[in-house]
């Protein structure tokens, strides 16, 4: 199994998958991808996640996660407050079997998305929440993180997390390697190979704490345009050449990476 790619963060239950689902799962395995780590943003994506590991077992593994933006695409976005968890908690448990991870879960304080401090002390409350849901089901974490990175570490750490995924990392690597010190790995998507900032990031990370990810359909190489988990072999080739080494060796790194932080991803 770890001979192919793990994609680490995608949204393969999202709609925009739905009028070409088989032949993007199709491309999906021809591209050699092994496991799909499939995250949630809302409740109400839990169930089409479960439907389509019952479809794919040997490829989707489902995560279960309330985001810290409800409401994601459009006018209506906005930040999360305590009670868009409390449908979602049942579910946690009710699955708790089947699912490899809790996520998406995480902070952001984009200003335009959390723009007062109720907003930010509210998605603080929803996140630590989940973390304990984790910990409390013996489960990792597949976080999102943005102009909170190192909010979102120190919670993480003063919340005895020690298995976490920052996926689409954008902080200073000096944060990051905070993060690396208490085990978490970071996962980087195609649209990192437009960012001259990764670059730096990338290098000083090292690849004993580097995923991979597509977060499918968002963050492709071009923007505007759908992405999808084919598409994992594009961060590969990137941090190959980052860290001057075959790409065949960061697919088995990062592979194994995933493995050791999803060991349910493996044993489905």
């Amino acid at each position: 199994m770890e001979n192919g790619f793990v994609d680490c963060h995608c949204h393969i239950s999202a709609h925009e998958f739905e009028e070409d689902f088989e032949d993007v799962i199709l491309r999906t395995r021809e591209a050699g991808v092994k496991t799909l780590v499939a995250v949630t943003e809302e409740v109400g994506e839990f169930a089409r996640v479960l439907q389509l590991q019952e479809s794919y077992p040997d490829l989707v593994a489902p995560c279960f996660g309330i985001h810290p933006l409800q409401a994601a695409e459009g006018p209506q976005q906005r930040s999360v407050k305590p009670q868009d968890l409390d449908a979602a908690l049942p579910h946690f448990y009710n699955h708790k079997e089947r699912l490899v991870a809790v996520g998406e879960i995480g902070l952001d304080f984009t200003p335009w998305c959390a723009p007062t401090q109720q907003d930010r002390d509210d998605q603080v409350i929803v996140f630590i929440k989940q973390l304990n849901i984790a910990k409390e089901l013996d489960l990792p974490v597949n976080v999102h993180s943005r102009s909170a990175a190192r909010v979102t570490i120190e919670t993480m750490k003063e919340q005895g997390i020690s298995r976490a995924l920052l996926h689409n990392f954008a902080g200073k690597p000096s944060v990051a390697l905070e993060g690396v010190k208490a085990g978490y790995l970071f996962s980087f998507p195609p649209a990192v190979c437009r960012s001259k900032q990764r670059y730096k990031l990338i290098k000083q990370i090292p690849l004993e704490h580097i995923c991979l990810e597509t977060d499918s359909p968002a963050l492709g190489l071009h923007q505007h345009v759908r992405n999808e988990p084919a598409n994992i072999i594009l961060p590969c080739r990137y941090i190959a050449d980052v860290k001057g080494l075959p790409p065949e060796t960061v697919r088995l790194v990062t592979a194994h990476n995933a493995y050791r932080l999803f060991p349910k991803a493996k044993t489905r």
